[in-house]
């Protein structure tokens, strides 16, 4: 398989970080009042490995403007030592847009593990193309590889169209695109055609 020579990155990938709970000491949730809290997407840990393996990575998101969450986050993926280019999305009001929340037993014995996710008013959900310079991204500075996710394919009819523009920049470009199906029935409902 032949990569990009000239690229800036070895791997570009969108996603909506959020954060993982997780209760301590193996306790199931219902039962925790102590709980582990981390920076995480299903995609970002894919670029996690590449960027522990010295390849340089970008990931592509929205934040939550003056969330401290936001904050976690972006000095998360720093820790990381993964770049990011995210638009900005005020929260509107006390309903508004937020960082997913996951939570995570991990089960303990015969008790296996569950996860739950709260993604009301992901702001992930409002990532569009037109929030990021993909001829920049992809042309002038270049990526051997983007990650799509069929999970962010999902989260709403602009970001199926954000993965299918990423992907048309990406082959335009000679970047190799990598898939990950990651599919989640109930994300589709209503949209299944």
């Amino acid at each position: 398989m032949e990569l990009r020579k000239d690229a800036k990155y070895q791997m570009v990938i969108p996603t909506s970080m959020g954060i993982r709970i997780t209760p301590l000491n193996g306790q199931p949730v219902h039962s925790s009042d102590l709980f582990k809290m981390q920076a995480t997407s299903a995609e970002s840990n894919v670029g996690s490995v590449a960027s522990y393996l010295g390849m340089r990575v970008k990931i592509l998101t929205a934040f939550v403007k003056g969330s401290p969450i936001a904050r976690i986050i972006r000095d998360n993926l720093a820790s990381r030592h993964m770049e990011y280019e995210a638009k900005e999305v005020e929260q509107g009001n006390p309903w508004g847009y937020r960082h997913q929340i996951n939570i995570a037993d991990s089960g303990f014995g015969s008790r296996g593990p569950r996860v739950t996710n709260d993604r009301a008013g992901e702001v992930g959900r409002t990532l569009s193309a037109g929030d990021f310079d993909l001829e920049r991204i992809f042309g002038a500075e270049g990526a051997q590889i983007v990650h799509l996710s069929g999970l962010i394919a999902a989260l709403s009819p602009e970001t199926g169209r954000f993965c299918l523009e990423i992907a048309r920049a990406a082959r335009k470009h000679g970047t190799r695109i990598s898939f990950d199906l990651n599919h989640r029935a109930s994300f589709w409902v209503g949209r299944e055609k």
